[in-house]
């Protein structure tokens, strides 16, 4: 069976896929400006044999490669990012970035490289295939607006039937896959709010209007609104994560006062609900206080929406390819993915692939200066797409 050629192929390449993955490592590179990592796989795309080839798709440095099959059929793509963070790594591995302050803490590394050897290994089995696989190397993940949105808009997937894209989960066992039904993220979004009131000296309270109390009275209030005003049905996160005000001396009340959160919601009813509601709350007490508040509410990326039908056919397959007790459903995430514009578009669904480092007890969260996979993940991610492929492009 073709499909067993295809595995055998991807696992004979899984030294070579490590490779990939730890020179990208050492030579990570932010959002917005990831040129050395897109030439990479470039090059890479163009060495395999790929049919054909965009670069600088949408906003920045995205790559859109298509292998074309031999039979008529539909058209799958399978997206992988390539950014990195601006972290400073503190995992001492001898492919350590080389790049100071900038590491791949999130895994894209991880998906690029397994996404590359799936190319590798597709690109010699054409006449194996009944369709189109289009391969979305996307740039610009953690950072808004991202670089999904716009190579949407710039014809990435105009001819796509459906659209997958995976990530490592490095709190999950490694080799372990999960789908997700519904939302596998949140609409992640942000807010700044800037208090002004009346600045003076701590013996004369009633000559001032205290930003930092009002602030303070601001942060318990909202606090409320998830709680008493969204429905309970309806999953809602409301935080804040910093909120600075006076400080100059113990005896000068605060004159300003800055907060900053985020709102993560998954139905469109809520996210406007709570957006109002920060508005109003928060001017409603400053104004009670002789104060003014400006709130910047900025919209981050969008829910994903899985489509049932399209993870009903690869869950099936995933069933039959992998051990029973290696795949299973997992809830959706809080967390914000630009993966989210592609659905929007066109069905599919967004797969998790566990990949717990090995030999440790407590596995470091994305984004934290120690993250670490184990690099077995890589070659089960291959092995995920290929699913994929098997499931729409083999009959």
């Amino acid at each position: 069976m073709a499909v067993a050629e295809w595995k055998k192929e991807l696992t004979d390449n899984f030294s070579e896929t490590v490779a990939w993955r730890r020179h990208l490592h050492q030579y990570p590179e932010p959002s917005f400006e990831e040129i050395e990592t897109s030439l990479f796989i470039k090059e890479k795309l163009e060495a395999f044999g790929v049919d054909e080839i965009r670069t600088n798709v949408g906003n920045g440095y995205g790559i859109v490669g298509k292998i074309i099959g031999k039979h008529p059929g539909p058209t799958v793509a399978l997206r992988a990012d390539f950014d990195a963070l601006r972290v400073t790594e503190e995992v001492d591995s001898p492919f350590k970035s080389k790049h100071a302050g900038i590491m791949h803490a999130c895994g894209h590394d991880g998906h690029t490289a397994a996404l590359l050897s799936v190319a590798k290994v597709m690109a010699k089995h054409k006449d194996d295939l009944h369709g189109t696989i289009v391969f979305l190397h996307q740039h610009a993940e953690e950072v808004i607006p991202g670089g999904a949105k716009s190579m949407v808009e710039d014809g990435a997937i105009n001819d796509v039937d459906v659209v997958f894209g995976i990530h490592l989960d490095a709190s999950q066992p490694v080799n372990h896959v999960f789908y997700t039904y519904d939302f596998g993220s949140a609409n992640s979004d942000s807010f700044t709010m800037r208090i002004q009131g009346k600045g003076g000296h701590g013996a004369d309270p009633h000559n001032t209007h205290d930003a930092l109390t009002i602030g303070s009275q601001i942060v318990t209030a909202l606090q409320h609104i998830v709680s008493r005003l969204t429905d309970p049905v309806k999953p809602a996160v409301l935080s804040f994560a910093g909120f600075q005000a006076g400080g100059e001396a113990n005896n000068i009340i605060a004159d300003s006062a800055e907060i900053k959160g985020t709102v993560r919601t998954l139905h469109g009813d809520v996210q406007q609900l709570i957006e109002t509601k920060l508005q109003t709350m928060s001017q409603s007490i400053a104004q009670a206080f002789d104060a003014s508040v400006e709130v910047d509410y900025m919209k981050g990326y969008p829910s994903i929406q899985n489509s049932s039908k399209e993870v009903d056919r690869v869950k099936e397959t995933l069933l039959n390819t992998f051990s029973k007790d290696e795949v299973s459903h997992l809830d959706g995430s809080m967390g914000g993915e630009d993966f989210a514009y592609f659905l929007q578009k066109k069905p599919g669904a967004f797969l998790r692939v566990g990949a717990k480092a090995k030999d440790v007890a407590v596995a470091y969260p994305h984004h934290h200066p120690k993250f670490d996979i184990d690099e077995q993940s890589l070659l089960r991610s291959g092995e995920v797409f290929l699913a994929i492929i098997e499931t729409y492009l083999t009959k």
